[in-house]
């Protein structure tokens, strides 16, 4: 930047001034429009937060499912109304608790989630027909939503009474976060699979949450965000219709998941353009008939890589700015960063206070009165417009290249995200970019703050679970359960039938990945 110059986080130019001759060409009724009605510039539904606020839904997650479980009954005792849970490396990376490689990782950034038994201790108590649930979950995504069906089966809950979301996307693990297991395409049908067996057994569940919060935090653009995210949502979309799905039939049941940074404007224009593209591309590209298929649904959090370990006090201001823009910006659910989050996992006070920020929001900051209080604005409309362009120039580069996954496999999202996260680093470094208490207004002496303690006992006693469960069950009928699962990965039928009878039998996370290890191959990153 030079002189007054001035750009969004994206490197779009900010005007000293916004007026009518920004908008010349925006046309009202096509590109605006109603809330509730194509292309849903204004949000998904009519009446928005007037009809009912957003879902407050706080991620939680560590040691044993027995600690998980207090945390969620915390959070829901403070005014929670929806669970997000986060596990462990090992379960994510499909390993159980007992497991060489888990050592050390054990319910440290997540509960450690290896069986049926785990599982039901995670849910003890919890009203799953009433509550909605998150889970933060990708490569082993399959397995941990089979899981939870079987504890509300056990509980008398019906299929078609659970209601929540398995994030399931597998490609943004490849661009952004690296939590993968097996290679892009067997992936996409573990993908597929789940699309496939929630339609027939739970049909109310949000298959996937595509995924642009990992994408952001690995560094990328605002524009880059959606552009990536949505182009990941085509792929997934062409999957399910390459496998024979009915488009009308899934596309209802998908959602996405986006961040919420600091640059309040950019970040309200960028969930309206995602709405906006994501409503053409399913009704111009896939033809779309039902009006829900052309509805871009989405939770956000907050950012968590803007979060600083120097005085972290700051962190509430960010968030609370970043929790103004998702809701300004039309989210269907929101998680809340804890201040401490740059030093640990949230402590309770954190937590609560993160809780305590949504809330404040939705019940006094007043933009919950009416429908898209930023609607008109010449600023945001301009960069509504700017961003959906720019987003749009990525996707048609992505398609010219064959697809999401074949711009994964020739390493071109992954180069732009650590262009643009590079370009962000020098301008911090530079005095650019400022962030208060890094690069200025920092101040001299160690950080105080409470933070999260890890408990061995906890990651030993889990492993002393594991352990024990491998001896006391019925190990002839595991492994029949365990080699008809292998039969099916290696044919064309869905795996998630012979996977669920498995984990029926007590078969563990780890046994069932190691199967699909064996039949679906490792990837390795070139």
């Amino acid at each position: 930047m030079t002189g007054d110059e001035r750009t969004t986080d994206s490197g779009i130019e900010i005007h000293p001034v916004y007026d009518e001759s920004d908008l010349d060409k925006f046309d009202v009724a096509t590109e605006l429009g109603r809330p509730g009605e194509f292309p849903y510039t204004r949000g998904v539904q009519s009446s928005m937060y007037r009809g009912k606020l957003w879902t407050m839904r706080q991620y939680a997650g560590f040691g044993t499912a027995e600690a998980t479980n207090e945390r969620f009954k915390f959070l829901l005792g403070a005014g929670q109304t929806g669970l997000s849970c986060a596990f462990d490396l090992p379960t994510q990376m499909g390993y159980d608790a007992d497991h060489p490689r888990a050592e050390g990782e054990v319910g440290k950034v997540g509960v450690s989630i290896s069986s049926l038994e785990d599982m039901r201790l995670l849910l003890s108590g919890l009203p799953l027909d009433e509550v909605t649930t998150s889970m933060t979950i990708n490569a082993t995504a399959s397995t941990l939503l089979l899981l939870y069906h079987l504890v509300a089966e056990e509980q008398g809950v019906r299929g078609d009474q659970l209601r929540g979301t398995v994030q399931n996307d597998i490609l943004k693990e490849y661009v952004a976060r690296g939590t993968y297991i097996y290679p892009p395409r067997q992936s996409m049908r573990l993908v597929v699979d789940t699309f496939s067996y929630c339609a027939k057994e739970m049909p109310n569940w949000n298959t996937i949450s595509i995924s642009g919060y990992h994408i952001r935090e690995a560094g990328s653009t605002a524009v880059q965000e959606i552009a990536f995210t949505l182009a990941n949502g085509v792929a997934y979309v062409e999957a399910a219709l390459a496998a024979g799905l009915l488009l009308d039939d899934f596309a209802p049941r998908l959602s996405f998941f986006f961040n919420a940074h600091n640059n309040l404007f950019e970040e309200v224009a960028k969930y309206r353009a995602a709405r906006r593209l994501w409503a053409r591309i399913m009704r111009e590209r896939f033809g779309a008939k039902d009006p829900k298929s052309t509805m871009l649904r989405f939770h956000t959090q907050t950012g968590g890589s803007t979060l600083t370990a120097q005085q972290p006090e700051n962190n509430i201001v960010r968030v609370a700015l970043q929790a103004l823009a998702a809701t300004l910006g039309g989210t269907q659910s929101l998680h809340t960063n804890g201040f401490d989050e740059a030093l640990g996992l949230p402590t309770e006070r954190a937590a609560k206070l993160a809780l305590r920020t949504q809330q404040v929001i939705g019940f006094e900051s007043g933009i919950a009165d009416t429908v898209d209080p930023l609607a008109g604005s010449y600023f945001v409309e301009s960069l509504t417009n700017e961003v959906e362009r720019l987003a749009q120039v990525y996707i048609d580069a992505i398609d010219d290249q064959g697809g999401a996954v074949a711009a994964i496999e020739s390493s071109y999202m992954q180069n732009e995200i650590e262009s643009a996260a590079y370009e962000f680093a020098r301008s911090v470094d530079r005095g650019d970019k400022v962030v208060v208490g890094v690069n200025r207004f920092s101040e001299t002496g160690e950080t105080k703050s409470d933070v999260f303690p890890v408990d061995e006992a906890q990651q030993l006693a889990q492993i002393a679970r594991v352990t024990s469960l491998k001896t006391r069950r019925d190990n002839d009928a595991v492994r029949a359960a365990l080699d008809d699962l292998a039969t099916a990965a290696r044919g064309s039928a869905n795996v998630l039938y012979p996977m669920k009878e498995a984990l029926t039998a007590l078969a563990t996370l780890g046994e069932v990945a190691d199967v699909l290890r064996g039949e679906f191959g490792v990837y390795q990153a070139s």
